[in-house]
């Protein structure tokens, strides 16, 4: 049981309601799109399900439809009413702004948590970034985003899409993309494709911490990436010498897209323990947040 497009619409008539440009709102409205993300996210009874950014409950029917207990959080409170309606009993709606709730309180300290979400674009790379820093009680996501954001999530070293946000995933993950949605399957239609992206949390980072500190790590990786079309030598310069370089046998003529994240962590590290402190830190300053701000503005 979920919504057709024209059950979307006839819904979104009767109750007087348009998607927010505001909010990035492009609700699905095609059930076997709704029914795939369900499949894909491998959940069933017994899982618990977090779904952000609920609408009018096309997804949230469709993962209730599993089996699993589904927590489905809302911002707009155009919506609550609807959603309550159309879910019934089939799910717990939860009015709440996904950057501002109390993760403890919400998911109970229980772990082994999945979110499965349709994220707006402007809300996606921050929002993901921040669940991996801070909720370690969500285990693994499939979340569906912008095909550019995602593509940028799952990235590896010396693909086109590597970044900072692609570094800060696989820290504490692995991702791939697993399928595309096309703009079809919305109300309004986007201008662009979305992916469908499976996130799996490691048991432990891919950087032991007592080696280098996830601050000092992603101060080093802002840094390299924010001149990524030069060398590392020169991205780098009066952050890591050319002792640090060679400790971590890091090539200094490679550039920031060559670097997997455990040779961003050989170097960090190598930087740490040198005379020149990360990039806007000094040697004696507190230990930074490892929050996505590290790697900077998200750019959905």
């Amino acid at each position: 049981m979920t919504h057709s497009h024209r059950e979307l619409t006839s819904l979104l008539d009767q109750h007087g309601l348009r998607p927010s440009r505001a909010l990035g709102q492009n609700f699905v409205a095609d059930a076997n799109t709704v029914r795939r993300i369900a499949r894909l996210a491998a959940v069933g009874p017994g899982d618990q399900v977090l779904e952000i950014g609920a609408g009018l409950g096309s997804l949230t029917l469709a993962l209730a439809d599993t089996g699993a207990a589904v927590t489905a959080v809302e911002i707009d409170g155009r919506l609550l009413p609807v959603l309550r309606q159309v879910v019934a009993d089939r799910a717990t709606v939860v009015d709440g702004d996904a950057t501002r709730l109390d993760w403890s309180a919400l998911l109970g300290g229980r772990a082994g948590w999945v979110l499965v979400a349709n994220l707006p674009y402007n809300l996606a790379t921050p929002l993901v970034a921040d669940i991996l820093d801070f909720v370690p009680h969500v285990e693994r996501m499939l979340v569906m985003v912008q095909r550019e954001v995602g593509e940028r999530l799952a990235a590896g070293p010396r693909d086109a899409a590597y970044g900072a946000v692609s570094v800060k995933v696989a820290y504490w993950a692995s991702a791939s993309v697993v399928g595309l949605v096309p703009p079809t399957v919305f109300i309004p239609r986007p201008n662009v494709d979305s992916a469908l992206v499976a996130i799996t949390r490691r048991p432990a980072p891919a950087v032991d911490p007592s080696k280098v500190s996830a601050a000092d790590l992603f101060s080093v990786v802002r840094a390299g990436f924010a001149q990524r079309r030069k060398m590392l030598r020169r991205a780098l310069a009066g952050v890591a010498d050319a002792a640090a370089f060679e400790v971590a046998g890091v090539d200094p003529t490679a550039r920031a897209e060559d670097l997997s994240v455990t040779e961003w962590g050989a170097l960090a590290a190598a930087v740490q323990t040198s005379a020149a402190p990360p990039p806007g830190r000094q040697a004696s300053a507190a230990p930074a947040s490892a929050g996505h701000r590290l790697i900077g503005p998200a750019t959905p």
